[in-house]
């Protein structure tokens, strides 16, 4: 027997935001709190206003948060949950990437759950929380429809990624307008990292016949809609498809777990500052490579749902699935930007220390080879390589 988790709502469609008062009283909601992606609040969009107004038309209070950046941490859960305590919130949303999403899940639960520690999350039968609905900007992190919340300890310096099905959101709303702001790199970031979680949903020895058919359709309407939106982001209809993709990846990584791409691609986040998708991004073609043989004919599947013909040999198939995977990277300037934020040098000198978070992390186990630490350890050295060759061409 198989049990999925995923929201209990889901609305899609332009100006799906509307909705926003009518879910809120749905869930008994009489004053909100909104936790927001700064950018969004400010000229031109100003969607704060935007939100007043659709919550005032179903008398329901607001209060908003956006005083966080980068990715989401300790810190920021503690001032939202000040702003909510203050203002007696008893209901929680989010209007932003993963990181508001994610900051929206500790703070519905933490208000209800003071005590709660973050080492017991995923032992509770049962989580109280408050009432939650998830509204994403970028069609990436799928965290509207997942049991998982991302916060790094700012003391420790570690990412945190407990998962409880209680953490799924009641009510997901997935308006494309929202995501037509987004920037090309950023697109592009979340958009592999949507196509990350399919995959590694798709080859988790947790898969199941439901997990599959959420993960591989993701991949095949992501595999044709990125490239779309990456050079056209206005595109609504492409932005829908990509906000589709990226919650069915999220309904089956957070039913069938992700793999070594996750817990390598936080511990890189984590030591050099990365965005979440871009450390994924970078490493999935590797870690593909770590697992091929494995699961060929898993890896030809996810071929043929990137576009390739489903009548080439198993093995052919599978070797061309990182071939797309890598010329994702080429074509949306993943390998470029990683060199932004990583100092290779730096990267060397933390091999030891990144293969431990790695390996203390979560999806370690349910990866088709389970790694060791020589492995993961290899995983780095052969992305310093592929950087330093990207960085060679790139002096030239």
């Amino acid at each position: 027997m198989y049990i999925t988790y995923q929201p209990k709502q889901t609305a899609i469609g332009e100006n799906s935001l509307r909705n926003l008062g009518g879910s809120a009283k749905k869930l008994k909601v009489t004053h909100l709190l909104v936790v927001i992606d700064q950018f969004l609040t400010t000229d031109p969009l100003n969607y704060d206003e935007r939100i007043t107004q659709i919550l005032n038309q179903e008398n329901i209070n607001v209060s908003f948060f956006s005083d966080y950046q980068g990715e989401p941490t300790t810190d920021h859960l503690g001032a939202a949950l000040t702003i909510a305590k203050e203002q007696k919130v008893n209901g929680v949303a989010a209007i932003g990437g993963g990181s508001a999403i994610d900051i929206a899940k500790a703070t519905a639960l933490f208000c209800k759950s003071p005590q709660m520690e973050w080492n017991a999350i995923t032992k509770q039968d049962n989580l109280e929380r408050l009432p939650l609905i998830a509204v994403p900007t970028t069609a990436g992190t799928g965290s509207e429809a997942t049991k998982v919340m991302v916060i790094t300890d700012t003391e420790k310096g570690i990412k945190m990624n407990p998962g409880h099905p209680d953490l799924i959101p009641d009510i997901a709303i997935l308006d494309p307008a929202l995501t037509s702001s987004l920037p090309k790199n950023f697109t592009a970031y979340t958009g592999v990292d949507a196509i990350t979680h399919a995959i590694e949903a798709f080859v988790s020895t947790k898969a199941n016949i439901a997990t599959d058919q959420y993960a591989l359709t993701a991949i095949q309407i992501a595999g044709r809609s990125l490239p779309v939106v990456y050079h056209d982001g206005m595109n609504i209809k492409a932005r829908e498809e990509m906000l589709l993709a990226s919650t069915y990846a999220g309904i089956a990584f957070s039913n069938a777990s992700t793999n070594l791409a996750h817990a390598a691609g936080r511990a890189l986040g984590a030591r050099f500052h990365i965005p979440h998708g871009l450390s994924v991004a970078v490493l999935l073609p590797l870690v593909m490579r770590f697992g091929l043989q494995a699961a060929p004919e898993r890896y030809a599947q996810i071929a043929i749902a990137l576009g390739e013909d489903a009548n080439k040999d198993i093995h052919e198939l599978a070797e061309q699935s990182i071939q797309i995977i890598e010329k994702y990277c080429d074509d949306f300037q993943i390998w470029k930007d990683a060199l932004k934020f990583i100092d290779l040098q730096d990267l060397e000198s933390n091999i030891d220390l990144l293969a431990k978070d790695a390996l203390d992390g979560n999806g370690i186990l349910t990866n088709r080879i389970v790694p060791s630490n020589s492995d993961i350890r290899k995983l780095f050295l052969d992305l310093i390589d592929k950087l330093n060759k990207v960085k060679a061409i790139e002096q030239v």
